[in-house]
């Protein structure tokens, strides 16, 4: 599956109707970005079930504020339309894979729990 192109019009959409989405905020000036960007496209070929996304962070400036995002690369997940990852930096092919296992892997329910109680304090 190809990555999809997120921008602030179609974000929302793109978050909640899809179980797992995983996000990389970039710029086409970035060398980190773009040697990167192969082992992003290959993941997304990998895994049919996962929506892959790309925001270019220089034409949604909006968009990467609001996520608060200090430098790129940044890798963000969604799933069930909760932040389970953020993070910067370029991940290895077995560093990204690592990530896709651990997300699936997580119990939802657990996860929304401890959000909650966390909310709490």
């Amino acid at each position: 599956m190809a990555t999809v192109e997120l921008t602030a019009d179609n974000f929302k959409d793109v978050v909640a109707n899809n179980d797992m989405l995983i996000i990389d905020f970039w710029a086409s000036w970035c060398a980190p970005c773009r040697s990167f960007a192969p082992t992003f496209e290959a993941a997304s070929e990998q895994h049919a079930d996962i929506v892959f996304a790309k925001v270019n962070t220089e034409e949604q400036q909006e968009l990467a504020s609001a996520f608060n995002i200090r430098s790129i690369p940044t890798l963000m997940v969604f799933r069930e339309q909760v932040i389970v990852y953020a993070d910067a930096g370029a991940l290895p092919a077995a560093g990204l894979q690592q990530l896709i296992d651990g997300v699936r892997s997580l119990d939802m329910d657990k996860v929304r729990t401890e959000i909650a109680a966390e909310e709490q304090n």
